[in-house]
């Protein structure tokens, strides 16, 4: 098995993702090194059902086709990905491997970066295309064009930065930054209409989809295929493992949470999160706020709601504290150490507990 080298702070310690610096610790709880993998330690394999590639979708091919295209490279069944870019669209497209296509929802809160090239349709100065530009950044309404993939219904998109590049006549290089579901081509189209001759985009490129920028350094197919190649012919996975980053990557911009070993599985087969499982949370949680739920190696369990502000954790000494919303790490992964309710027999007595349990059985108790 291909296992990246130990990566440590510069206190020998784990390294650990970054969105768990600064939570406040709620108890203590020694994690059993025996399972699990430390963030940032895990092999090729691992990495393949829990990890991200931030891949350079080439013009031509639609979302879909690259991910088909991504199964056949990496030979894995599963691969989703966030944020659909037509076909002619190049740039940021995350890919999530596996166990990980759970978590790419998380990136439709963050913004999304485009730069376009597009045309008007009769010389304008650039005050003036300046001033237009100024007009449509703010909230703003959209009705997606006839050939979507989504219902055509007015609808409001939140513009938060359009500007002018570079002009050559009629010529414009323009960047927008956007909420995740803004038509580019429709903004365009806006803008030349209050220009007055109208305006055509040509050309687009997604720069940058929530904290993932193109400048970052993304992944090309056949970048992808020949580091698979490498890999698996070569026994060199060197290449490969700099491709794919942690599933943990993907909830960098959301709240944290930390529990413990003994909660860990419960969680994994649908059990709410309950107080005595914390041992840490961020210190500015508010209740209702979606927030992503680590081990203390750093492995991301599951998005849950809080139920509780972090104040009111703190203060607590039970309760149910989050439900879950969504399971990333499958169950197994860390040993069992929580009880079913025993099953009732059938003459109104009660028989000893069972030694698994189903989801049904686990959404019916708590984690802690």
């Amino acid at each position: 098995m291909s296992r990246k080298p130990v990566q440590q702070d510069s206190n020998g310690r784990h390294r650990l993702p970054k969105q768990l610096d600064g939570l406040v610790e709620i108890s203590k709880d020694p994690t059993d090194d025996a399972h699990g993998t430390y963030y940032g330690e895990r092999s090729i394999e691992q990495l393949l059902r829990y990890g991200l590639i931030i891949l350079d979708k080439p013009p031509g091919p639609t979302s879909h086709e690259a991910v088909a295209w991504a199964k056949r490279i990496l030979n894995i069944p599963k691969i989703g990905h966030s944020g659909t870019l037509d076909p002619q669209v190049s740039g940021v497209l995350p890919l999530g491997l596996g166990e990980a296509t759970k978590a790419l929802g998380v990136l439709l809160l963050g913004p999304k970066e485009y730069h376009a090239l597009g045309r008007i349709h009769s010389l304008a100065k650039s005050e003036e295309i300046d001033r237009v530009m100024g007009m449509l950044q703010g909230q703003i309404y959209q009705k997606p064009p006839q050939r979507s993939a989504v219902l055509r219904q007015t609808r409001t998109r939140t513009i938060y930065e359009f500007e002018l590049l570079e002009q050559r006549e009629r010529l414009l290089l323009t960047r927008i930054l956007c909420e995740a579901g803004t038509y580019i081509r429709k903004l365009y189209y806006d803008m030349g209409e209050i220009l007055g001759p109208g305006a055509t985009m040509i050309e687009l490129r997604r720069t940058r989809v929530s904290q993932f920028y193109e400048a970052d350094g993304l992944v090309t197919m056949h970048e992808l295929a020949d580091a698979y190649a490498r890999w698996t012919e070569e026994g060199d996975g060197t290449m490969l493992h700099s491709m794919i980053r942690p599933v943990e990557d993907a909830l960098s911009e959301i709240k944290s949470v930390v529990i413990g070993d003994a909660a860990v599985d419960a969680m994994c087969h649908g059990a709410q999160l309950a107080i005595p499982g914390i041992l840490k949370v961020h210190p500015n949680l508010k209740k209702g706020e979606i927030a992503a739920i680590y081990t203390q190696k750093g492995e991301a369990v599951a998005l849950a709601e809080a139920g509780m502000s972090a104040d009111e954790i703190s203060e607590a000494a039970k309760g149910h504290a989050f439900e879950t919303k969504r399971i990333i790490m499958a169950p197994g992964t860390y040993p069992k150490r929580w009880r079913t309710r025993p099953k009732r027999g059938g003459d109104g007595g009660s028989s000893s507990s069972s030694s698994s349990a189903t989801t049904g059985d686990a959404a019916r108790q708590h984690a802690g």
